[in-house]
């Protein structure tokens, strides 16, 4: 007995429920546990016009909300998709786009401190200089506390080096979307267990630090690419430019971004995020185009420490001091926050774009009855319909090709029945010509005169 001569009310039911397979009964559907365990009726029925809407809105008035007694053990699943996870491994593609001698290969070397790239050997000078843009792919296995991941950098040697760059672009788009068509085509196969990611999840390209603005090259090359990859712009070797002159430049950048509505990646905001999270996201994005200055080399600092960076007659250039450049601020983001929502983008944005236009070129619609519920009589009637139409359809062009034939054959009966008539028609004009010729004879000779005139030879007439 409850105390204060209190008891709670408990629902009545006209019939206990159905036990479940584990035995627990099933939960009245008439009535919805709420917090303080009081109980209110549900809605019996749910109208909507939509049918996949009323399913959805009849599984939300179901959900039972409960607090647990005790630790069932789904909260465990974040740590089994670790787990997973690491066990798999992951993979991650960015290509570097800007032209020679902008640090590509130092920044990449420098992100992951290792030397992916190795030492490059100066050639001589030669008249034999490639045209085009090549495209080169390094692919590398780097592992860090145990978590495994397949680094693949595509450089494109090349871009903008010539004095005409008129599409100069087209090799890195047809590349970017090679790897798409290469990944739709695994889709499409039977066995899709192994399909090997290959997709550019990120372009980091390098502007060159002039100080003035966006050369037509760069917008014209991030115009084609925006809406194929996730574009992080970056200005290369900022080492070059004061501090006011890196700020006016970046508004610069931006200003010529938005004038021509480039879209460039920015970091996803969540529900759940806590103010700690937006901060740091909103301090990243402020930084875009970061101004990068990149070096694998140890240099002493003033403090008399060694220290990642170059060393100038004025100073000392820490590439991990967040006062000195913004590369901390591009690695947090490309690789330690936003290195999921990249390839995430790519897969469910940028990707899902591509193979829809791809497959409307092909002439592949999407047929809306996939998504719908279907009546089993109605789907019959519908298929007997169609079936009756097939055979109506059938039978038209049975009747089409049979009166085809009956007009050839009439045409062909008219035309023999037309000569027959013309060669009946002649030989009636010659036996009507005979005719009045004997008759004529005959009158000739009962009359006593000779049959052929005189002067009149045979074969010959006299006019």
């Amino acid at each position: 007995m409850a105390s204060n001569g209190a008891s709670p009310i408990a629902p009545t039911r006209a019939s206990p429920s159905p036990p479940t397979l584990d035995g627990s009964p099933l939960m009245d559907r008439n009535f919805s546990p709420v917090a303080n365990g009081s109980a209110s009726p549900a809605p019996q029925t749910v109208s909507s016009t939509d049918p996949k809407l009323a399913v959805q809105l009849a599984n939300e008035k179901n959900i039972v909300r409960r607090k647990l007694t005790g630790y069932v053990g789904f909260a465990n699943l974040p740590n089994q998709w670790h787990r997973k996870s690491v066990r798999k491994g992951f993979n991650f593609n960015v290509m570097v786009v800007g032209e020679s001698g902008l640090g590509k290969s130092t920044l990449v070397n420098t992100l992951f401190n290792t030397s992916l790239y190795p030492p490059k050997e100066r050639k001589p000078p030669s008249l034999d200089i490639s045209k085009t843009v090549s495209i080169q792919s390094i692919s590398a296995d780097i592992e860090e506390n145990g978590v495994r991941l397949r680094l693949t950098v595509v450089d494109t040697p090349g871009f903008g080096d010539f004095i005409n760059n008129d599409e100069s672009w087209d090799p890195i788009v047809k590349n970017i979307e090679q790897r798409f068509d290469a990944y739709l085509d695994a889709e499409n196969k039977i066995n899709r267990m192994n399909i090997v990611d290959n997709r550019i999840h990120a372009v980091v390209f390098f502007i060159q630090p002039t100080g003035h603005s966006l050369k037509p090259l760069d917008v014209e090359v991030m115009r084609k690419l925006h809406t194929k990859v996730n574009l992080i712009p970056v200005i290369a070797k900022s080492d070059t430019l004061t501090d006011d002159e890196i700020i006016a430049f970046k508004q610069r950048i931006l200003a010529d971004i938005n004038h021509h509505k480039i879209k460039i990646f920015e970091g996803p905001r969540y529900e759940l995020d806590d103010d700690e999270t937006i901060a740091e996201n909103q301090e990243i994005m402020n930084k875009v185009p970061f101004a990068v200055v990149g070096s694998n080399s140890l240099v002493k600092a003033p403090n008399g420490g060694m220290v990642r960076g170059r060393s100038y007659p004025w100073g000392v250039i820490d590439v991990d001091n967040e006062e000195h450049c913004d590369f901390v601020k591009l690695r947090q983001m490309l690789i330690r926050t936003h290195m999921e929502e990249l390839k995430e983008n790519t897969n469910n944005a940028l990707y899902e774009n591509y193979r829809s236009e791809k497959l409307h070129s092909m002439g592949v619609l999407q047929d809306s009855s996939v998504f719908k519920e279907v009546n089993p009589a109605v789907k019959q009637e519908e298929e007997r319909s169609l079936h009756e139409a097939k055979l109506a359809k059938m039978e038209m062009e049975m009747k089409m090709v049979f009166q085809q034939k009956v007009a050839e054959k009439e045409s062909k009966l008219r035309q023999s029945e037309e000569e027959l008539y013309a060669r009946h028609r002649e030989m009636k004009e010659q036996l009507d010509r005979q005719r009045a010729e004997l008759e004529e004879k005959k009158t000739r000779v009962e009359q006593g005169r000779p049959i052929e005139e005189k002067g009149k030879r045979k074969g010959f007439s006299l006019r």
